[in-house]
């Protein structure tokens, strides 16, 4: 075998855009509610359940996104309402759940993917950081979760909930203390209420995403991926992962092919967060990770 024959290092790479990984229609006459899927990620997995025909609700605080999210899910077909919301408000989210009541019928499926995040050493971090990234992420997504589990308990109706987590809800998170405290809750979140709604018909899960970039990452996300060269050789599978891999393992874990996984937390990231060192390496204090220089207790 020559140089030229030898397979292609790493997973292969995904199917094209568009292709779908459940049978056409698996969502027709699904209502799907996303947080967040106004941009990045959310917007991946939204994308997705167009494509299999759900009737979307797009949830989020900047009128800007939803309307750019409105027009791209609209060009697929199905029907989508765009709802600005705070999911910090419980009152804001029972009137979103009325809204998408109204237009579509109960949600069956409750994508909690927005949540809040940035990098900083803990030191540096001002309680109300503390307070807001907490609040977003991990008290968010139980009220969004409660107020779907109360419909649906109240109607008697199953149901399916994908939340959004991190990898660091396992290994901490050095730089995302905040964060990564509020994923592990997420994570808990996702095992507590698979075992207390399972036996009304609804079923808990969560996704993971890996190192997946995308038009909206943020600007000190974005300042770290281009501060790292080669980024597809730092992950095991040697290359990212597109967004759309994310959306294909959301609409799996609500469709009706996984109604009997329910507790249970993917993680969509080629394994780069079990990878480990034979050496380990020396370690860079996260203040030289992030530029920053010595506390100097202010």
């Amino acid at each position: 075998m020559t140089d030229d024959d030898a397979p292609t290092p790493g997973l292969p790479a995904p199917p094209p855009p568009g292709a779908g990984a459940l049978p056409p229609g698996t969502y027709d006459g699904v209502a799907v509610l996303v947080t967040g899927g106004g941009t990045g990620l959310g917007k991946a997995i939204a994308t997705e359940f167009a494509r299999l025909g759900a009737d979307l609700v797009i949830a989020g605080r900047k009128q800007e996104h939803l309307k750019a999210a409105e027009h791209h899910l609209s060009a697929l077909g199905g029907r989508v309402l765009t709802a600005e919301c705070d999911i910090r408000d419980p009152d804001r989210i029972a009137e979103v759940f009325d809204l998408a009541e109204d237009a579509y019928g109960l949600p069956q499926v409750l994508i909690n993917n927005a949540a809040a995040n940035f990098p900083v050493p803990a030191e540096d971090m001002s309680p109300n950081a503390w307070r807001t990234v907490v609040d977003i992420t991990l008290n968010g997504t139980y009220f969004m979760s409660r107020e779907f589990g109360r419909r649906h308990l109240g109607a008697r109706t199953p149901g399916s909930i994908v939340n959004v987590g991190a990898s660091y809800a396992w290994t901490g998170g050095p730089g995302y203390a905040h964060s990564a405290a509020a994923k592990a809750g997420v994570k808990n979140l996702v095992e507590t209420l698979a075992v207390e709604w399972g036996p009304y018909g609804i079923q808990v899960n969560g996704l993971v995403p890996g190192l997946m970039p995308h038009e909206d990452m943020t600007a000190d996300i974005r300042a770290n991926l281009d501060r790292v060269r080669a980024a597809d050789v730092r992950q095991p599978a040697l290359r990212v992962g597109a967004p759309r891999e994310l959306g294909w393992a959301a609409t799996f874990l609500a469709s009706p092919y996984a109604r009997f996984i329910s507790g249970h937390t993917l993680v969509v990231d080629g394994a780069n967060w079990q990878r480990r060192d034979l050496v380990t390496p020396e370690v860079v204090p996260i203040r030289e990770q992030l530029g920053r220089g010595p506390f100097d207790g202010s």
